[in-house]
């Protein structure tokens, strides 16, 4: 099966990674981009990943692309001001700490925020080494999403002519780029290519080489969406570690730990078993301090450190006593004081006096003052037994040799228990009990730990069920079945020769064995089929799209100059083998719009007049 997991590391117990983005270095465009004619940049403009590099001729086109980041930003917050300005891609370095300030030029798959995605095409041309200064003087392949909005790639390409210059673009479709990369070269072919990638799912038939654009069709469902699911499948599991369940974390265990079940209802049967869910469940390890408090620490400083709290209560205990005696002294001093003015007959002072006490009779001073005198005493006795107490309290606070002294019979008592009853003899490890406590009995890293069991094939899932997490649309499978079933016959037969699989979201082990196992549930008895999956599911995009401009670097029929943009508006397109289909605006003439004004007034006018003249 394709789904058994790898052997990994013992009990597969394995650590996050958590990995750093290294930010790019400014590289510098070299000889090979300064030929007899100027060489191609070629742009993958994914909504994960954003992939930049150079088309250079010559039997060697040069490794993969230079410059590969996330195509996200993040603005500082003094960008204004003097301060950081907006970080683009890898210069983000970990995305968790930025994630509410991140921000994608995309919508789904769609660029809709022309201002960062300025931004992104500035990070790309400086990190190549391209002055974007005055002008890019160089040819730029783009990818676009399939059936891209006219609007989109009208202010595409107003960005690429009007800010940075551009001689010419040519743009395609990111999978038939893979679609046409991996196949023999001036092969004219037809087929089902299925690309998912992090926000959307497409499905696109191929007839003679070109996109049959009507019968394409869209599941909003992708990489996202099942890191999305997969985050809250695990923090509804895992409450306690609510924070460290992060969007980062989740995709890599998608990408290094999920699977596509060939049959799911039957692979969840097995994640039955306690065997198998042993075997192949994967236990992530969360990052964890193992310094707890009093953890590490032996008896003797256990015994210190209550020591040492001990004595600081009773400091401010005596504290607290030495203030309340304090106070009690001076209120007392004061009461004897109106006391001695009774004494010499002083009566109108006295009574006064009683008045701001708030008192009504001699009587009941007399009474306050030995109320009071007696808690002063016993005040001053509870302070001057505060440094005997304090060492009573330190040796009574030592349990061990006391317990110890009264143990000592109940040990002989037991044994002399166990030889007229030896069946009390299994109860004698209940004495040794306080002994064993010592021992640590909470293993720390195996609380921080995920058991990622049935959250490895449900996450990937979504794209085949939607439903899982409340979507109302159509899986894979029966999207698949929709499209044929628009063809004849003869037409399904040639399409499933050649089932084309690519993007990001492809790359689950067992994916292809399950689109093998629903184009034969799908098809009719003993027909044949063929799923091939890309050589590399990422980047054959933009090899596809070097290819193809090393391949029409001379070919203007592919190329939309920068006097074809004037004259024919932003929308305009040049159709090739990997590009869209081309369908113009089609607006009501000016003219005709003005007749259509004019007739009505006419009309109203000539009735008018013959109501006039009847009147």
């Amino acid at each position: 099966m394709a789904a058994a997991s790898a052997a990994g590391p013992v009990a597969n117990v394995f650590p996050f990674r958590d990995a750093r983005a290294a930010p790019d270095p400014v590289l510098e465009a070299g000889p090979e981009a300064h030929g007899p004619l100027p060489v191609p940049l070629v742009l993958d403009n994914g909504s994960f990943q954003a992939r930049a590099g150079w088309a250079c001729p010559g039997p060697d086109p040069g490794p993969e692309p230079r410059l590969q980041f996330r195509a996200v930003c993040a603005r500082g917050r003094g960008g204004a001001r003097g301060g950081a300005g907006p970080q683009v891609g890898n210069a983000l370095g970990s995305l968790e700490p930025l994630r509410w300030m991140l921000r994608s030029p995309f919508d789904r798959n769609v660029p809709v925020n022309l201002e960062l995605q300025e931004l992104l095409l500035d990070y790309s041309f400086q990190h190549l080494g391209v002055s974007s200064q005055g002008c890019v003087d160089h040819p730029i392949v783009l990818t676009e999403a399939v059936c891209n909005p006219l609007y989109s790639r009208q202010m595409m390409s107003e960005l690429l002519f009007e800010c940075y210059g551009i001689p010419k673009v040519a743009y395609g479709i990111d999978s038939l780029f893979s679609f046409y990369h991996n196949k023999p070269k001036n092969l004219i072919s037809s087929g089902l290519i299925i690309s998912s990638g992090y926000q959307c799912t497409h499905i696109l038939p191929i007839l003679d080489g070109r996109l049959d654009a009507k019968n394409c069709k869209r599941i909003n469902l992708g990489g996202s969406q099942a890191a999305g699911y997969l985050q809250r499948l695990l923090q509804l599991k895992y409450p306690g570690h609510l924070a460290a369940i992060t969007l980062s974390r989740m995709e890599e265990i998608l990408h290094e730990h999920s699977y596509v079940a060939e049959d799911y209802v039957a692979e969840l049967q097995k994640w039955r078993c306690p065997d198998y869910y042993e075997n192949n469940v994967h236990k992530m390890q969360l990052p964890f301090s193992s310094k707890l408090l009093g953890s590490t620490l032996s008896s003797e400083e256990k015994q210190e450190r209550r020591q040492q709290q001990l004595r600081r209560l009773q400091e401010l205990n005596a504290r607290r006593r030495e203030e309340k005696l304090q106070l009690d002294q001076e209120r007392l001093d004061r009461l004897l004081c109106v006391q001695e003015l009774l004494e010499d007959g002083q009566m109108d002072q006295f009574h006064k006096a009683l008045i701001e006490l708030n008192m009504d009779s001699p009587e009941e001073l007399q009474s306050y003052i030995q109320k009071l005198s007696s808690a002063v005493e016993q005040a001053k006795q509870k302070i001057l037994q505060a440094e005997v107490t304090l060492e009573v309290d330190v040796v009574d606070s030592k349990p061990e040799t006391p317990d110890l002294e009264q143990l000592e019979p109940t040990l002989e008592d037991v044994e002399n228990i166990n030889d007229f009853e030896p069946l009390f003899s299994e109860e004698t490890p209940e004495v040794e009990k306080p002994v064993a406590t010592v021992q640590p009995v909470f293993n720390l890293a195996a609380y921080h730990q995920l058991f990622v069991g049935t959250e490895r094939i449900r996450a990937p899932e979504i794209i085949f069920q939607p439903s899982l997490i409340g979507e109302e649309q159509a899986g894979v499978a029966e999207t698949l079945q929709y499209i044929l079933d628009r063809y004849s016959k003869d037409v399904q037969d040639m399409l499933v020769q050649n089932v084309f699989l690519t993007g990001g979201n492809m790359m689950y082990p067992g994916m292809k064995g399950r689109i093998e196992k629903e184009l034969l549930e799908m098809r009719p008895f003993q027909s044949s089929f063929k799923v091939q999956l890309a050589s590399n599911p990422v980047l054959d995009a933009w090899y596809g799209a070097r290819d193809w401009a090393l391949d029409h670097l001379d070919d203007d029929e592919v190329w939309i100059t920068r006097k074809e943009y004037e004259e024919k508006g932003g929308e305009y397109l040049k159709e090739h083998c990997a590009s869209n289909i081309y369908v113009p605006i089609r607006l009501p003439k000016q003219a005709s719009r003005f007749s259509d004004a004019q007739a009505p007034g006419k009309g109203s006018g000539a009735s008018g007049g013959g109501a006039g003249e009847q009147a």
